[in-house]
């Protein structure tokens, strides 16, 4: 299949703030030209190195809209756990998730669902969502051709197809967007979700004082950046610690007064919908991609 019959954007595309500032910097440039060719280039300039910049402030929709939270008037939150299923850290999550009663969203790896089919069966019959986190998590994914972030999107779908869901939300890897991710994610019906509060745990290497980092910035309306993976040569201990500051985060986010809701009615959008399962079985080896 061609590049351009994957990516066409949906009718209606909607301007972004890089549509906005290209013009502004374009229509400053040709006035400027009248006084001096050499001023023209400042604002084309500025635009440049906006479109390189804007991309790792994760709560800017610059080339695309990016949902970061819910309404502030709402005291309510919701949780998301990137990166996962992991086979160590997810049951004991989920396990604590199911004695707070807390519905949570799962941003999730095509590798890792392929990997650990039972963890996102069980993730879904405890009720949780269940978001599209690209298929191998590169962070260089946005450096990419357009084909090869298309098809990271789209693998993750298909294995995801196999648990009978559809997702909707995804959320990039780092948080990182490009040019090319509009287009694709509308041809794909789906939609950009980002984060407003997080701890820079650095996938959980970062635990110490998780709760209280997350505590002392957290609004109403947040959606919250967690990780639901072990990092290497940790042991027991850390997975001891690393749920104190996860139930340390929902009592202090109660204790606020607030609830912890799903990300879906946070955001009044679904994050994902139920189809009819696929037949093939979740393949387990990793696919070799087209650059």
């Amino acid at each position: 299949m061609e590049e351009d019959t994957i990516t066409n954007p949906a009718p209606g595309s909607p301007i972004t703030i890089s549509h906005l500032l290209g013009f502004f910097a374009l229509s400053t440039a040709l006035l400027l030209s009248v006084w001096d060719i050499r001023l023209s280039t400042i604002p084309l300039a500025f635009f440049v190195l906006s479109s390189f910049i804007a991309p790792f402030f994760t709560s800017i929709s610059y080339f695309l809209p990016v949902i970061t939270c819910g309404k502030s008037s709402e005291k309510a939150v919701s949780l998301t756990f990137d990166d996962g299923p992991d086979p160590v850290s997810t049951p004991a999550l989920l396990n604590l998730l199911k004695n707070k009663n807390i519905l949570a969203t799962f941003f999730v790896t095509g590798e890792n669902a392929s990997r650990h089919p039972d963890l996102i069966q069980a993730i879904l019959r405890q009720g949780h969502t269940i978001g599209n986190h690209s298929y191998h998590h590169d962070p260089l994914i946005m450096l990419k051709n357009s084909k090869r972030l298309f098809q990271e999107i789209q693998l993750a779908q298909d294995i995801l197809k196999t648990f009978g869901i559809h997702t909707l939300a995804f959320r990039p890897p780092a948080g990182i967007t490009n040019p090319k991710l509009g287009k694709i994610l509308s041809g794909l019906g789906m939609y950009c979700v980002n984060y407003s509060c997080r701890a820079f745990d650095m996938g959980n290497r970062r635990i110490q004082n998780l709760s209280g980092k997350i505590l002392r910035k957290i609004q109403p309306g947040d959606i919250v950046l967690l990780h639901d993976i072990i990092p290497a040569k940790e042991k027991k201990q850390w997975m001891l610690k690393w749920l104190v500051e996860i139930e340390g985060i929902v009592d202090g986010i109660q204790k606020k007064g607030w609830e912890v809701i799903p990300l879906a009615n946070l955001i009044h959008r679904p994050v994902m919908k139920s189809i009819r399962k696929v037949t093939d079985a979740p393949h387990h080896e990793c696919p070799n991609l087209e650059s």
